[in-house]
């Protein structure tokens, strides 16, 4: 019989919630290594803490996970506490679509729900929109001010992209070759239970933020482990070609072909169970009808409300810092300083002014800020090129661009409809060396990035094109399908 403890023996105690169980495990296996508990003994324990947790806040073996108990449990008593029902609109309010003819009906329809809600003020929905949960990815929709809905946001919290541009000549690409890829082995780390194992120094916790709430407090641990890693699905780290088209400030180059770095993740486990722990709370609180119910929302005005906005918030420092990562390491590597960096979130909510005067929450799931000036970067597919763009601006849409050339076939279609050797001879058409990936981000599973791009002349403005030549995502086998990003 096993000696450890697993999360089902914890899960028949009492212990169900997701941060409570990895605290409760991580405590256990210390404790059962050290011979200081059995298994058995320690489960007996854990379930007189249950019962009891202000018995044992000064334990010095327990207080934290006895604290943590107390915590859980307010938590829930006020989710439960106030449960509000609302009815739809009749009708949805107008919206903008860009790029009509090449988005699904399932997208449409998700759109119009979000309109629907009495909470909406204005949306808009983008080129490379799809169908996702609640909010279709492409999706933008400004909010009452107080009002913030989590599957609007979506379940990566702030997945974003980082550019960085260095001094040197694109043909370094073609002279090192074997030596990049190398690099990128050794310095990327995906999938889901991925761990860095060379962080570099690193300032993102000491914000005071990560001591702000039990949710937040119970994943700092993951956070931690996770620094520096990229996930799962369409996430990726590239080294490619900049075509810069005009010399800019934002650049910092003459117009020409540079190396540079692009990388496409967002915040991690860490990000994923504060979206799903308040996703639930919600839909616990806000009653909606049934094609709406993933549209449920917290409000601002809410201890709960607020626990979300310094989670959601707190995920995009991360995110931000994961992605830093990546590129100091990997700069080290090649030994360059990038000259430029640009970078963007995709998966966030802004408190924003309309056009208007109106103050809203705009949610961008999958879509990119393109306020006048903001720069950002809207990537294709690992043989298309991305785009480095400067927003105009466009109150339309509410200030918003693709955030990629967007879906055609679903994850369970590409993997029975492509077969690897046609992968492998479209990569050997375009040049495109890949390190892991898998059928469900072939190519052409991806729109147009081009058709994607004429759609929206009137809300961007392109400043360089990126071109990937060596692609690095996550290996085939370590892969959870349906990830938003």
């Amino acid at each position: 019989m096993s000696n450890k403890l697993n999360n089902n023996e914890l899960k028949a105690i009492g212990i169900k919630d997701e941060a409570l169980l990895e605290l409760a495990g991580r405590l256990a296996k210390s404790l059962i290594k050290n011979k200081t508990y059995t298994k058995e003994a320690l489960l007996a324990f854990y379930k007189e803490l249950l019962k009891n947790p202000d018995s044992y806040t000064s334990n010095e073996l327990f207080a934290e996970l006895a604290e943590e108990v107390k915590s859980r449990a307010s938590l829930f008593k006020k989710s439960q506490a106030i449960v509000q029902s609302f009815e739809l609109r009749t009708d949805p309010l107008a919206y903008p679509i860009y790029g009509t003819e090449h988005i699904s009906d399932d997208a449409k329809h998700q759109m119009n729900a979000a309109m629907q809600l009495p909470v909406a003020v204005a949306g808009a929905l983008m080129p490379d929109a799809h169908s996702g949960y609640g909010l279709p990815i492409g999706g933008v929709l400004a909010t009452e001010p107080n009002i913030i809905i989590p599957y609007a946001v979506g379940v990566d919290i702030a997945c974003r992209m980082c550019l960085s541009v260095f001094d040197i000549n694109a043909i370094f690409l073609d002279q090192k070759t074997k030596l990049l890829k190398q690099h990128l082995l050794d310095h990327t780390y995906f999938g889901l239970d991925g761990e860095n194992r060379d962080q570099l120094s690193d300032t993102i916790f000491d914000l005071p933020e990560w001591k702000s709430t039990a949710q937040i407090r119970q994943l700092r641990y993951k956070a931690e482990k996770q620094l520096g890693t990229s996930g799962t699905g369409n996430h990726f780290v590239e080294l490619g070609i900049l075509d810069i088209t005009e010399q800019t400030p934002e650049l910092k180059l003459p117009k020409g072909k540079y190396l540079a770095l692009l990388s496409h993740s967002g915040s991690r486990g860490f990000g994923a169970n504060i979206a799903t722990h308040y996703s639930k709370i919600a839909t616990e609180k806000t009653k909606l009808p049934r094609e709406a119910q993933h549209l449920a929302w917290l409000d601002l005005n809410t201890e709960e409300g607020q626990e979300y906005w310094i989670g959601m918030n707190l995920a995009g420092e991360y995110a931000s810092a994961c992605h830093h990562q990546i590129h100091r390491r990997l700069a080290q590597a090649i030994g360059s300083k990038p000259v430029a960096m640009v970078e963007n979130h995709h998966n966030f909510a802004w408190k924003e002014t309309l056009a208007d005067g109106r103050e809203v929450m705009v949610h961008r799931k999958g879509a990119t800020p393109a306020g006048k000036g903001v720069m950002g970067i809207i990537p294709g597919s690992m043989t298309q090129p991305g785009f480095v763009v400067r927003g105009k601006g466009d109150s339309s849409s509410i200030c918003s661009a693709s955030h990629g050339a967007g879906r055609l076939l679903s994850r369970s279609k590409a993997l029975k409809t492509i077969t690897r050797p046609e992968l492998k001879q479209v990569l050997t058409d375009k040049g495109v060396t890949l390190i892991g990936g898998d059928l469900d981000e072939a190519p052409m599973v991806y729109k147009d990035i081009n058709q994607v791009m004429s759609y929206q002349n009137d809300l961007v403005e392109v400043l360089a094109r990126f071109t990937p030549k060596i692609v690095r995502m996550a290996d085939p086998d370590k892969r959870t399908k349906g990830w938003e990003g």
